[in-house]
Formats: structure tokens, sequence, C-alpha cells
């Protein structure tokens, strides 16, 4: 009998990845591309899953059962009611400040929501640009949508930082009253069946025609399924953006808070604007290998740099004036990226302090995912400053994505 498999489909800020697995949960096959036309053109979003769907091995793509999708948390786009993109979507980490008195009225006492990063302050500023006959939808729920040729759902999850409510299963009851209500997605549960691949696209590209599309999470989600972490345990993501989460008893609503329904469990943390995003606009992959075996993290640098990726903050504390600090800038690159490693981890102690603020513990252990994770200076910069033992996970965030469709619910 063939094995079946099922497959993780993550968006990132840079590209797409695929990780297929089989019955057993073993790693198949994996496969990654960059994004043709840049991250906030809906198009390269798709051109990637089309590349990387026509190099599937044919053995692999008529045993496909499931296929679940993790992109980018408030990653916002707007689409014709067709399903067409009408622009670029609003990446994650721009602040959208033009409708805050608006945003007040709408989400009293949603603190959460009142944050010019908030999902509900990029659907207001995408509805003045494209009017209200639109669908709204976050990348990770517009890519399913694309698969199946129906944008009808969205996922829970990616939905929050829209104003989907997890505890009351709903929108504000100010939503309501508002002509853009039709707009939004409807919501599903992370993990759930939608439906069956679009007919078109399995014969396309050659699919088993009976591929089920199950609703996906966020990117970071997918990464703390993809690490396996308990309830001690905490999860640092260093992407292009750093994300801290860790499990707590009970949903937290703060602004730059994220609260998650993860397999049974609720998953709070934070995104920063800072991480490896900044360090690729100073130096290549290679240089970054090659300074790093130079530093001897032993000592401290005199710098004390904050290394946004841009100008503004959503966590560990939410401002979106705040300015980096990326200089003065020393005469040794390598004392350079000592200094930004430093900024950096002393921008994940403050989001590991704001949790314990907020839940009341710290993680007796730090499991680290994501491209940063694989440089052992940054991790021995980290613990000496964090002074919590980390680890590394090979596992990637489409990883954790597979894990999600082969635990699909009906």
């Amino acid at each position: 009998m063939s094995d079946e498999f099922f497959v993780g489909l993550d968006f990132g800020t840079s590209g797409a990845r695929i990780s297929i697995i089989n019955q057993k949960r073993e790693l198949k096959y994996s496969n990654s591309v960059s994004y043709k036309y840049g991250f906030k053109n809906p198009i390269s979003w798709i051109n990637s899953s089309e590349k990387l769907l026509d190099s599937l091995p044919l053995a692999i793509k008529n045993n496909i059962v499931n296929l679940a999708i993790s992109g980018t948390s408030g990653t916002l786009t707007a689409s014709n009611l067709r399903g067409d993109p009408l622009g670029e979507a609003i990446p994650y980490d721009l602040a959208c400040n033009e409708n805050r008195i608006l945003i007040e009225s709408i989400a009293f006492g949603e603190d959460h929501l009142q944050t010019p990063y908030s999902s509900l302050a990029k659907a207001l500023k995408l509805i003045d640009i494209y009017g209200k006959n639109i669908l709204l939808r976050h990348q990770s729920d517009w890519i399913t949508g694309w698969f199946l040729k129906d944008w009808t759902y969205g996922e829970e999850g990616n939905n929050l930082k829209l104003g989907w409510d997890l505890m009351k299963e709903s929108w504000p009851d100010s939503y309501f009253n508002t002509s853009w209500q039709k707009c939004l997605p409807q919501i599903i549960e992370s993990g759930k069946i939608i439906g069956q691949i679009d007919s078109e696209l399995a014969k396309r590209f050659k699919l088993n025609k009976k591929i089920l599309l199950i609703s996906g999470t966020t990117d970071s989600n997918a990464a703390f399924l993809a690490a396996g972490l308990d309830k001690e345990e905490g999860l640092t993501v260093l992407g292009t953006t750093i994300v801290v989460k860790k499990i707590n008893k009970a949903p937290i609503k703060e602004k730059g808070i994220t609260s998650h329904r993860v397999s049974g469990d609720w998953i709070c943390g934070g995104a920063s604007n800072a991480g490896c995003g900044v360090l690729s606009k100073i130096f290549s992959d290679l240089e970054i290998k090659e300074l790093s075996r130079q530093i001897n993290t032993s000592k401290n640098t005199s710098l004390n740099l904050l290394p946004l990726n841009s100008r503004g903050e959503r966590f560990p504390i939410n401002n979106p004036f705040l300015n980096p600090i990326l200089g003065p800038r020393p005469v040794s690159d390598s004392l350079y990226l000592h200094a930004l490693f430093e900024g950096l981890a002393r921008i994940e102690l403050k989001g590991w302090e704001k949790l314990n603020e907020l839940t009341g513990s710290l993680p007796k252990r730090i499991v680290t995912v994501g491209g940063g994770s694989k440089n052992p200076q940054w991790r021995a910069i980290r613990e000496k400053v964090i002074k919590i033992p980390i680890v590394s996970c090979k596992k990637t965030t489409s990883f954790g994505t597979a894990l999600l469709a082969i635990d699909a619910k009906k």
C-alpha cells in the first residue's frame, strides 16, 4: 500500500517552504523558494506555491491527503469578491495610524486592537483605499482560498488581530453596526477540514483530486507545534523578527500580546520588529557566519544598540514611533555584529520579562527555531543576557504546519 502524505506550507517574509510527512510523522520531503515579486505582493505567494507544487515528485503528488497553510500573523490583503488581489498586502510590521479615533470607538475596551499594528487598523486603511465591496483576508487564509477557489473562510488564530474573540467565538458587538462587516471572513477553528482542493488546480499540477484543505495557523504557532514544547518551556522564533511564546492558563488581552488556542493550550506571546531582518540588511549570510566565529562571547561590547528593522516597535513595548539605534558603528565588523547580537538578546530578554509580568512565570528552558537558531555565538550571547538555558530545534515551521494537517478534525 502506498504511503499517505500530509503537507505543510509556510509563507514567511522572504519566501515559502514546504514540508511533507508520512503517517509516522517522518519528514519525507522539503523544499523552499524565494518570492519573485517581494513579500507584499500576493502574486508572489501564488508564484511560490506553483513552484513548490511543480517540483514535487509524482509519487508524492498522487498520495497527498491533507494540506495546511501557515503565514505571517497580521499581514492583511484586500481582494475583489472573486478573490483577485487589489494591490499589495499591508505587512505585519507596518503601523497604520490613519483611523486612530475610529478604532478607539469601535474597539472600546479591546486594548489589543487599539494599536496601529492591529489588523483592524490595516483593514480600515484598505477599506479607505478600495471601498467596502471587498474581501479582507490574512496571508494564509487568502492562499488557502486560492487552493479552494473559495475565499469564504478565515482561521481563528490569524484573525485575532482583526478582532475575533476566541472565548466568545464572535466578532466584537460593535462590528455588527458597521457597513464593512461583510468584508470579514467566516471564521473556522484551526486544524479543521475546510473543503476539497479545486479540481482544475489538482489537474494542472497532477495532484490527488481528493486533497483536503485544512484550516491553518500563524507562522509562530506552527513553529510552536514543530518544537513540541511542554508547559515549562518557552519558544523563541529567530526569523526576520523575534517572537517569544509560552503556554499560559488563560488568554491575555493587551497591546502587543497575542493569545492563541493551539492543541487545547493557550499560547501567549509577542513579536518584535527586530530580528534577523536587520542583520541581513547589513551583512550577507556568509559574512554573518564568518564574523560570528571571530566573536569572543565571554566579553561584552560597550555599545548599546536597538536593532529594529525600521522605525516602530510592537513588542516588548508598543511604540510606532520608536527609532532604531544602529550606531555608532565600530571599525571592526565582528565587533559590530557582536553588538547587534547583544541588542537583539536584550530585546528578547525584555520580551520574556514582559511575559513573566503577565503570566507570573518564566520558562525553565527556551527552545529556539528559525534561521538565527543555527548561530552558536548568538545562542551563547542570548544565554548570557537572558540567563535561561537555550536549545535549538531543527524542525521547520512548515513541519509544524504539516502536523496540523495530519491531526485534522472534521
